[in-house]
C-alpha cells in the first residue's frame, strides 16, 4: 500500500475516519508493502488480464440482510486511489449498490461494478470480508428479532464485539432490526457481579452511591442474582435492572414485581427490566414472554456465522440478467 495514501481521502460513501483506516490496514495485510503489485496471481497474469476493465456482480448464496454496504463500496475507492496515475481509467464504478438493512435470497443480485481487473480482483476478498461478517451479524440479529415479534421485548446487543469493529457491528445490529445496548464503559453504567464485589457486595448500598455520584443523566444498569437484590437496586435508583441467569419462573416472578413496583411508585425511577445469560435462539420468544423489556444477546455478535455471497468476474459488458 502507498503510505502516502491519506486515510481521509474524500470517498463517495461517508464513513469516519476509522473505518477508513481499517479498510487500509484490512487491504495492507492482504497485498503487503508492495500494494497491487503484491497481487503475485495477478501479476503472473501479466497485460491479458492484469489491466483489463472487468464487470463484477455479488451474488447472495443464502436468505439474509445485508450490512457493510458501504465498506463494500470503499474498498474499491481506497485502491483505485492508489493509482491516481490511471486517471478516469482506473476508476470503480458502481451500477447497482444494495443497502444496508436490505433483505436478500439467494441468487439475488447485490451488486454491480465495473473497474480495472487487478483493482477488482485485489479489493475481492476484503471487502467480502466485511460485507459477509457484518451481514451475518445482521441475519442473526433478524432472526432474533422476529422470534420475539408480538412481546413487547427489545432484542440488544453487548460489548462483545470484534475488537476494533465494535462500531461496525453495532451498527449491523441495528439494520437486522435490533436494539444497541451501551456502546462502551463510557457512555453508560452496567454494575455487574465483580463490581459489587469490588466495592463490598451491598448492591442497594453500592448502586444509591453510583447513582449519587453520577447524577440523574446516566443511564445506570445493575445486575442481580436474586429478586431481593433486584428490589434493593431498583428501590436504590437503578434505570434498568438486568435479571442474570434466573430460570423463566424466576424471571417471570421477577419482572412482574419490578413491574408492580414501577406502577406504584416504589421505587425513585422507573425500571426497566434485563434478561441476560442463556438466551438461545430457540429459547428466547419463552424469554420475551415473561413480559422483560429487554432481552441482550451477545450471539448476535461473538457467534453469527458469515451471510454466504460470492463476487463472479466478466469482462466488461458481459450480461448480469442471469445473476437474478
Amino acid at each position: 500500500m502507498n503510505a502516502a495514501a491519506s486515510p481521509c481521502l474524500s470517498l463517495s460513501v461517508d464513513l469516519p475516519s476509522e473505518q477508513i483506516a481499517l479498510i487500509d490496514s484490512a487491504l495492507a495485510e492482504d497485498l503487503g508493502p508492495a500494494g497491487l503489485a503484491g497481487d503475485l496471481s495477478v501479476r503472473a497474469l501479466g497485460s491479458d488480464g492484469a489491466l483489463r476493465r472487468a464487470h463484477a456482480r455479488v451474488i447472495a448464496k443464502a436468505r439474509g440482510v445485508l450490512s457493510g454496504t458501504r465498506l463494500f463500496r470503499a474498498v474499491f475507492e481506497r485502491l483505485a486511489a492508489r493509482v491516481p496515475e490511471r486517471g478516469a481509467s482506473g476508476l470503480v464504478s458502481f451500477e447497482l449498490s444494495a443497502r444496508d438493512g436490505a433483505a436478500v435470497e439467494p441468487g439475488d443480485l447485490c451488486f454491480a461494478f465495473s473497474g480495472p481487473g487487478d483493482l477488482l480482483l485485489a479489493g475481492e476478498r476484503t471487502a467480502l470480508n466485511f460485507l459477509q461478517r457484518l451481514s451475518g451479524v445482521a441475519t442473526r440479529t433478524r432472526e432474533f428479532v422476529r422470534a420475539v415479534e408480538g412481546t413487547g421485548a427489545r432484542i440488544l446487543d453487548t460489548r462483545k464485539t470484534t475488537p476494533g469493529w465494535r462500531l461496525l457491528e453495532k451498527d449491523a445490529v441495528r439494520h437486522g432490526g435490533g436494539t444497541n445496548h451501551r456502546l462502551a464503559l463510557y457512555d453508560q453504567i452496567l454494575l455487574k457481579e465483580n463490581h459489587f464485589a469490588l466495592a463490598g457486595g451491598d448492591v442497594a448500598r453500592i448502586t444509591a452511591a453510583v447513582r449519587q455520584h453520577v447524577g440523574p443523566q446516566v443511564v445506570l444498569t445493575a445486575e442481580a442474582r436474586s429478586l431481593d437484590e433486584a428490589l434493593a437496586a431498583a428501590r436504590s435508583g437503578a434505570d434498568v435492572v438486568m435479571l442474570d441467569n434466573f430460570d423463566l419462573e424466576r424471571a417471570r416472578v421477577g419482572v412482574a414485581r419490578l413491574r408492580e413496583g414501577s406502577a406504584r411508585g416504589e421505587f425513585p425511577r422507573r425500571v426497566e427490566t434485563e434478561i441476560s445469560g442463556g438466551v438461545r435462539l430457540e429459547n428466547v420468544r419463552a424469554w420475551a414472554e415473561t413480559g422483560v423489556d429487554r432481552i441482550s444477546v451477545g450471539a448476535l455478535t461473538h457467534s453469527a456465522p458469515a451471510l454466504d455471497t460470492s463476487m463472479l468476474i466478466d469482462l466488461e459488458g458481459a450480461s448480469t440478467e442471469d445473476a437474478t
